[in-house]
């Protein structure tokens, strides 16, 4: 008798696992020509993708290698997938791998004395004239602005604080994570520069990155608050003790993130 309770107890839970975490992630390659390469694309679809004929919202991610597989990880994964499936996310992730010994080129919008780069403008070019279309196309998405995020840390969240001062109508919310504000003020005098800023962003940094890193997010912050009343609850800022430039942070901080943005 024991045994057929604990038969039926296994079946059930594998039916209840089965009958929902059905997520899964895909990969495929399109061409960059505004990069004059081809892109891996890493895509999450969520668990209820294939049983239902619901629309999703898309967050879009840069350094799609770090997001899902510790084997293409740099230092550790995001743990994307399983951190939306514990949430029974209903949202497409489309992770954007970086160009290797490019990536700092790709992410850059202003080039720095030092290092070089300065060509996000063509990345983001790429995103959202030829990937962003073929995503729209091809799946079942939330086009509008409303339904259209972009997120990413380091280089990738100055990436993605850039896309959203350029590609006002196209994202209308962001997780920037641990920017690189540093890289070249002109980000700054950009933002001062732009005279709406209505996008939802949520901005997140440990105190133990470097000695620099929260002054120049609250920096941006004060710069973003100058534009908008305070009333509209646009701005998420999170600082987190003891938080360094590493995957565990940004790893811990997503899933708050996107419960926030969406």
């Amino acid at each position: 008798m024991k045994m057929k309770y604990f038969l039926i107890y296994v079946f059930f839970l594998l039916t209840f696992v089965g009958s929902w975490s059905q997520s899964k992630v895909i990969t495929f390659t399109i061409e960059a020509s505004q990069l004059q390469t081809s892109k891996k694309i890493w895509m999450y679809l969520p668990h209820n993708y294939e049983t239902t004929k619901k629309k999703y919202p898309v967050v879009y991610m840069h350094d799609a290698q770090n997001l899902f597989d510790d084997k293409s990880a740099f230092a550790g994964e995001w743990r994307i997938d399983e951190t939306l499936d514990s949430l029974k996310a209903e949202v497409i992730i489309v992770g954007i791998e970086h160009g290797n010994e490019k990536r700092l080129e790709e992410l850059t919008p202003f080039p720095n004395e030092k290092y070089g780069g300065g060509k996000a403008a063509a990345y983001l070019d790429f995103i959202v004239t030829t990937l962003k279309p073929y995503i729209d196309t091809n799946y079942r998405t939330k086009s509008g602005k409303n339904n259209t995020a972009i997120a990413g840390s380091s280089l990738g969240g100055l990436a993605s604080y850039y896309a959203i001062l350029k590609y006002p109508r196209v994202f209308g919310k962001a997780a920037i994570f641990s920017p690189s504000f540093w890289y070249s003020n002109a980000i700054y005098t950009l933002t001062e520069n732009t005279k709406k800023l209505r996008t939802k962003l949520y901005f997140l940094c440990g105190d133990s990155e470097s000695p620099t890193m929260v002054d120049e997010m609250n920096k941006m912050i004060d710069l973003i608050n100058d534009k908008r009343c305070s009333c509209m609850q646009l701005t998420k800022k999170v600082v987190i003790q003891g938080g360094k430039h590493n995957e565990k942070l940004w790893r811990n901080a997503f899933g708050k993130a996107y419960l926030w943005l969406f």
